[in-house]
């Protein structure tokens, strides 16, 4: 009986080096979206500093920057989020600027 015959498969091949590795699940970034101010001709100035500020965390001179993108060009982007978080911080602001009697706008946007 030659050694071939008692080889057990399940063991790989003797002498081969075989290293089994672990199967690593592959996994993807979700997408991402943009939450984007719109201007308009009644918010103030001030009060999408303080929004920039307090629902996106952005320092002072931040977001002004950003206010000032949304009062020239008509829009400005406020952060780049998963999909639940983006939906989450436009509704937060939208309801905030309604609370507070502004027609300020954010929409979501695929990044």
């Amino acid at each position: 009986m030659s050694n071939e015959d008692t080889h057990d498969p399940r063991q790989g091949n003797p002498g081969q080096g075989l290293v089994l590795e672990e199967a690593k699940p592959k996994t993807k970034q979700p997408p991402l979206y943009k939450v984007v101010m719109l201007n308009d001709d009644y918010t103030p100035m001030d009060f999408v500093v303080q929004v920039l500020q307090q629902f996106f965390y952005h320092p002072r001179e931040k977001a002004v920057q950003i206010m000032l993108q949304v009062h020239s060009h008509g829009r400005g982007v406020a952060g780049v989020f998963p999909a639940e978080i983006a939906e989450t911080k436009t509704a937060l602001v939208n309801a905030f600027a309604r609370q507070n009697h502004h027609p300020l706008l954010t929409v979501m946007e695929k990044a």
